[in-house]
């Protein structure tokens, strides 16, 4: 299942050919086998209604969670460049050689940060992994020897300076890792299958009613296209691109 919803393409053609599976069988076999009279039609447009909206609920409810973790992986992107930009200044506090070495440290940190918004690759992402930890120790170690060389509040605020940005990063991982649970996917399947059936087994049998049965399939497949790629961090169309950490790029005295 993690695999599809990663691929959210293959995921739109995949969930039009189960709705549109599903609807063939309500019409074709269920409404054959158990035609609906006119004294049942009444009760089963009351249940195909209450199916159709809780459907709409779902795929509503998981639109806004697949939303709201959009915004929150900008959101530490945000604080990421905040946090390298702020610390960049403030390795003026230390001493000039642990102040050159954080600066150089913190360029190649920056670049790992922004190869990691951009790449899709995963051969390539834990190559960023490895370096940005490595780095990450470098970073650490250069900061902790020049505030024990001087030992006053002043570098302690380059101290916690690079703690924000070890923090950020560890924060924005845990953003990119926060996805919608693969039971609400199941959840939201199971309904669209569900609906799909009810509508091809109450429709009318004439050529202009069969045409209709393609249009639910079309509709919920989109819709769960949308919320997969809004989730899916690398491999859909709607990304994070890190703006804001390649505004500091940018802003950066150049060597």
């Amino acid at each position: 299942m993690e695999q599809i919803t990663n691929r959210p393409l293959v995921f739109f053609v995949v969930s039009v050919v189960l709705m549109s599976l599903a609807a063939w069988i309500g019409e074709a076999f269920l409404r054959r086998d158990k035609p609906l009279d006119a004294e049942t039609r009444e009760d089963f447009s009351v249940v195909q209604s209450a199916t159709l909206t809780l459907l709409a609920l779902v795929i509503g409810f998981s639109l806004s969670m697949a939303v709201g973790r959009y915004d929150q992986r900008k959101n530490y992107e945000e604080e990421e460049a905040n946090a390298i930009g702020t610390e960049f200044l403030r390795a003026d506090l230390l001493s000039s050689a642990e102040a050159a070495n954080i600066r150089s440290l913190l360029t190649k940190y920056l670049d790992q940060r922004i190869q990691f918004y951009q790449t899709r690759d995963p051969q390539r992402l834990a190559e960023i992994d490895a370096t940005t930890a490595r780095l990450q120790s470098e970073l650490w170690v250069t900061a902790r020897t020049g505030a024990a060389a001087q030992p006053n509040p002043v570098t302690a605020l380059a101290v916690a300076g690079m703690n924000d940005v070890l923090n950020s990063q560890g924060y924005t991982q845990a953003a990119w890792r926060n996805r919608i649970p693969l039971a609400e996917w199941s959840l939201m399947i199971s309904i669209g299958i569900f609906c799909n059936l009810l509508v091809g087994y109450g429709s009318r049998s004439t050529i202009a009613a069969k045409r209709f049965l393609l249009i639910l399939p079309a509709v919920v497949g989109l819709s769960f296209m949308l919320i997969a790629d809004i989730d899916s961090p690398r491999n859909g169309v709607i990304l994070v691109v890190p703006q804001n950490l390649l505004s500091v790029m940018q802003s950066l005295p150049k060597p």
